[in-house]
């Protein structure tokens, strides 16, 4: 089985709301399954400018780049006409601080995007890969 490499970007967007941190998850796969926005570079883009688009355009939100969190690796296959190709995706996350938009006005790959605190956020998101990376971002979120 043939073997590609894939980069993609994507977020970690927080607001203070009083004393609380919210983060924005996506639900993707039916409203089923809540994850972190990101996607595929596009040709000549950087990591962070990836992730700025990505985050924009799958949660309607605008947000200013902090720092490099950290970055996730997995495999996937995936069935193209004949053959099934096996991919290597490698993910970076950058925590983004909430400028403007608003969660509705989302893209249409994405069923619903929502405001969670980043407590429930880290409970329900369903990737444990996903789920370090949001207990990162807290951490770098309290620091700060």
């Amino acid at each position: 089985m043939k073997t590609e490499r894939q980069i993609s970007s994507g977020g970690v967007v927080f607001r203070r709301i009083n004393d609380c941190i919210e983060v924005a998850l996506i639900a993707v796969k039916g409203g089923k399954v809540w994850c972190l926005p990101k996607g595929l570079l596009e040709k000549g883009e950087g990591l962070a400018r990836a992730a700025h688009r990505e985050v924009k355009e799958e949660t309607g939100l605008d947000g200013k780049i902090i720092k490099l969190i950290d970055y996730i690796k997995y495999f996937y296959a995936h069935k193209e006409k004949s053959e099934t190709i096996r991919y290597l995706k490698i993910v970076y996350f950058f925590l983004m601080e909430y400028t403007g938009g608003n969660v509705t006005d989302h893209d249409s790959e994405v069923d619903e995007c929502k405001w969670f605190s980043i407590d429930e956020a880290i409970k329900r998101i369903e990737y444990e890969d996903e789920k370090e990376i949001l207990k990162k971002a807290k951490g770098m979120i309290f620091r700060k």
